[in-house]
């Protein structure tokens, strides 16, 4: 059992940011066209796929949301034709951010990105320059006790449970093991919050209550752009420091 993540409150705050914009859905559509247009329309052959429509059927979007966007991926009805792009940079503390934009013009994007760096006095970095301190891998935030958990997760394959400090267990997985062990923790009747193929930072940078006003307005203004779908951040923001600046803000 690994020690308390700073993964929780990272991701936490991430989803709150999307509940509050109403944007949620249609990063989520983008995500199930690109995963559909690059490996095909059927979750059942298509990892990727099965990921993103299961974290949009969390999210409780519509079926036929879920449908159209899987149509637009393979090319049935027409749509934009989304690409990943990542921008590296690093934030006030020296914090690293990953960031992820599926997007139907480059350019914009770009424009966008490097506007958001400068104006929050940032630096957008060249490619591979924060890449290095993050590893894909699947993440299972869920509730039970840590015996039931760590069964049900360790058999299926997974790598490793951490304890959040606020009563979850988050469960780390490779990418491709994310499903089965999702599959196991709900047979055996566990609780599971969410469940992602993410960034983890595989270490962190702790942040003083001014840096972290500043970083966090940086990573509210990345998030509003349209075309960014996600941002990675390697902070150690003290939770006591992040629910002042959240009330603050």
């Amino acid at each position: 059992m690994a020690g308390h993540s700073k993964w929780a409150n990272i991701k936490h705050r991430k989803g709150r940011q999307d509940a509050a914009r109403g944007k949620l859905f249609g990063k989520l559509a983008k995500a199930i066209e690109v995963a559909a247009r690059e490996g095909g329309g059927s979750p059942d052959f298509n990892p990727t796929l099965a990921t993103a429509i299961d974290k949009a059927k969390a999210a409780s979007m519509p079926n036929d949301n879920i449908e159209r966007a899987i149509k637009r991926g393979t090319g049935e009805v027409e749509g934009a034709v989304y690409e990943e792009i990542w921008y590296e940079g690093y934030g006030p503390g020296g914090v690293a951010l990953y960031v992820q934009i599926l997007t139907d013009n480059r350019n914009r994007a770009a424009s966008d990105v490097r506007s958001a760096f400068t104006r929050h006095n940032s630096n957008l970095g060249e490619p591979g320059s924060v890449a290095y301190l993050f590893d894909q891998k699947g993440l299972i935030l869920t509730r039970g006790t840590e015996d039931e958990v760590m069964l049900a997760a360790l058999e299926a394959g997974a790598e490793d449970i951490r304890d959040t400090g606020d009563g979850a267990l988050e469960v780390v997985t490779e990418p491709s093991d994310l499903r089965p062990v999702r599959e196991s923790l709900k047979a055996s009747g566990i609780e599971v919050e969410s469940a992602d193929i993410v960034q983890l930072p595989m270490t962190t940078v702790p942040v003083e209550e001014g840096e972290a006003k500043k970083l966090l307005r940086l990573i509210d203004a990345l998030d509003d752009l349209d075309d960014v779908q996600t941002v990675y951040s390697n902070y150690d923001i003290e939770e006591t420091v992040m629910e002042r600046v959240l009330a603050e803000a």
